[in-house]
């Protein structure tokens, strides 16, 4: 079948990125229709669920992970509030358990034992309930959580997850937009948010576009050994998403900091020989951000970014991609796309195996 074939790409990490806009399409396939949040789509379980729900607690382990503390921005914007956790952590120490909790857990393969573990150990400690988010119909996080929002991502064959990731962050956002209503969202504001995720697939089609200009920029990377990702806001975890991707399929050291906190440490790192990768949204942060890369720029450091094309950047920059009509609310889903592309691109460069990387396995099943 297609699904265990790479076809016409060159490895299944590259296929399944430019299968992403159909794959996020069909996540958000009888869930929203003409502007609304089809809600009755998740289940009678789920809306009591979400009903009682007055804050979440997600837990997940890495790439997962990182779509979850994305979320946690989306929820408290919303007035939930959100924590978020390794499951490896959870699992053992002691936690207090706020009344009015629900647990959302996130998993490809739904097989992660300590997300699993971490599940099992939150039902005994008497949760509201729970929900997961995976891309395995019959797993054991599936079977053993209370509501499941399923990533329709089909088989990731890839070590490093893409297509999976850029999914859970959809289902992600559909649950948002559930806990959003119950926090008074009106019907224009929910039409402008599901409009929003309607575009998604159209928009990352247009970032893949920029594949080969990302493995231009690839060739700046081959022969360092450090990298470091910056960001603000939803976008440091985009960054921290980008830089572990560096990490796995390229095995170059990575580091992705708040850009906040380059003051605090970091900036004694950069130097002419690091390459710093920044993805610079046309959002409120845009200023801060593009202060603390003139910090970087006058330490000699490369900077590689990805910016909106509304931005104006008066900075001296090695490479700057832009991205147009890109809308608050999926920026997030957006910009993991092209630093998916850049560690891949980087990898191929450096002749690793790209789908299988070292020392990792597709599905953590073993503590």
């Amino acid at each position: 079948s297609s699904q265990s074939n790479k076809g016409p790409y060159e490895h299944f990490m590259l296929k399944e990125m430019f299968e992403q806009p159909s794959v996020i399409a069909e996540t958000l396939e009888g869930r929203i229709h003409n502007g609304r949040l089809l809600e009755e789509s998740f289940g009678h379980v789920a809306t009591d669920l979400l009903d009682k729900t007055k804050n979440v607690l997600i837990i997940a382990c890495g790439t997962s992970y990182h779509a979850g503390l994305v979320a946690r921005y989306w929820l408290e914007e919303i007035g939930i509030p959100c924590q978020v956790e390794v499951a490896s952590e959870y699992r053992y120490r002691k936690t207090v358990v706020v009344e009015g909790t629900t647990i959302i857990t996130i998993s490809q393969s739904g097989e992660t034992a300590d997300t699993l573990a971490a599940l099992r150990k939150s039902k005994e400690l008497g949760y509201l309930g729970s929900l997961c988010i995976c891309n395995v119909p019959e797993s054991s996080l599936v079977r053993e959580s209370d509501v499941t929002l399923m990533t329709r991502a089909g088989p990731e064959i890839g070590v490093a997850s893409t297509k999976a990731f850029t999914t859970q962050l959809v289902a992600l956002r559909l649950i948002t937009i559930a806990l959003a209503r119950r926090k008074g969202l009106n019907a224009a504001q929910e039409k402008t948010y599901i409009d929003e995720l309607e575009a998604l697939p159209r928009q990352v089609e247009v970032v893949l576009q920029l594949s080969d200009s990302i493995k231009q920029m690839a060739q700046h990377f081959s022969d360092k050994h450090n990298a470091l990702f910056l960001g603000r806001g939803p976008f440091y975890p985009i960054a921290m998403e980008g830089a572990l991707k560096l990490k796995e399929i390229s095995y170059i050291h990575a580091e992705a900091y708040p850009a906040g906190e380059l003051k605090h440490g970091p900036l004694a790192l950069v130097d002419e020989k690091i390459p710093v990768v920044c993805a610079l949204p046309d959002d409120p942060l845009l200023e801060k951000v593009l202060s603390n890369l003139q910090e970087v720029r006058a330490r000699g450091g490369q900077l590689f970014l990805f910016s909106d094309h509304n931005v104006k950047i008066d900075l001296d920059v090695y490479e700057n991609l832009t991205l147009s009509d890109i809308y608050p609310s999926t920026a997030p889903i957006v910009y993991s796309v092209p630093l998916q592309l850049l560690s891949y691109h980087v990898a191929v460069l450096k002749g690793t195996n790209v789908d299988q990387p070292r020392n990792l396995a597709k599905s953590v099943t073993v503590e």
